[in-house]
């Protein structure tokens, strides 16, 4: 295995810069995720969005449930503290006033009010079509991802590994503005941890073992300053 990883790291360290800029393959999808919450009164017709979005072979669609309208009487219960960080990380890169929900961000690169569809499906069918340089990024076995070469952003780039439920979700809601109602959600993200910077050079990341062996697993590389998804792979 140590010599079939080897090899790999060889083939992923070609010159980052040495071709031009291609269409976007297969292998790169649009990454989107949504920012919602369960006592937020429009944000389950964006879960419905994030849902159509997911069928799309060439999008990774994630839903991150965020705590911050806990207050309002329905504490969410796919919320967790690091989700609304990674928003708030957002709405520093972006320049953004403040957070809120439903929220859409597209390849970490623009956000929109996620309760206007045609918007929202308008600039993944624009990022798709984008030019991009994205590096060789490749699963290793159960525990590992390999990321080759490439060029590095001003200010760094870090790996992040998202876990996620692949199943539809409802929960019933009892309290707060969506009283009475049964919330549907997609791709609910249940972790979300740093696995460590990318220098430019092929390197390998250790993912950390999960007793949800149901999960999905997205890896994504991604600007430190501005937030942009550099590179993105799953299984």
């Amino acid at each position: 295995m140590r010599r079939i990883a080897l090899i790999l790291l060889l083939l992923l360290a070609a010159p980052f810069g040495a071709s031009k800029a291609v269409a976007r393959p297969s292998a790169a999808p649009v990454v989107v995720e949504l920012f919602t919450a369960q006592g937020c009164s429009d944000c389950p017709e964006a879960n419905q969005l994030l849902m159509r979005l997911a069928d799309q072979p060439d999008v990774i669609a994630l839903t991150y449930a965020v705590d911050y309208w806990d207050y309002l009487g329905w504490k969410d219960t796919f919320a967790r503290p690091e989700f609304a960080a990674r928003q708030r990380a957002y709405r520093k890169a972006m320049k953004l006033r403040d957070v809120y929900t439903p929220q859409i961000v597209v390849d970490g690169k623009r956000q929109l009010t996620a309760v206007e569809a045609d918007e929202v499906e308008a600039a993944v069918r624009e990022e798709a079509r984008r030019d991009i340089f994205q590096p060789d990024m490749q699963f290793m076995g159960r525990d590992r991802v390999a990321i080759g070469s490439g060029a590095v952003p001003r200010g760094g780039a870090t790996v992040w590994m998202v876990r996620y439920d692949a199943h539809v979700q409802e929960v019933e809601v009892r309290r707060g503005e969506n009283r009475g109602q049964t919330v549907r959600h997609g791709n609910v993200v249940r972790e979300l941890t740093r696995l460590g910077a990318w220098r430019g050079r092929p390197a390998m990341f250790r993912l950390p073992r999960t007793a949800l062996t149901e999960l999905k697993t997205v890896v994504l590389l991604q600007a430190d300053r501005t937030g942009a998804v550099l590179g993105a792979a799953r299984r």
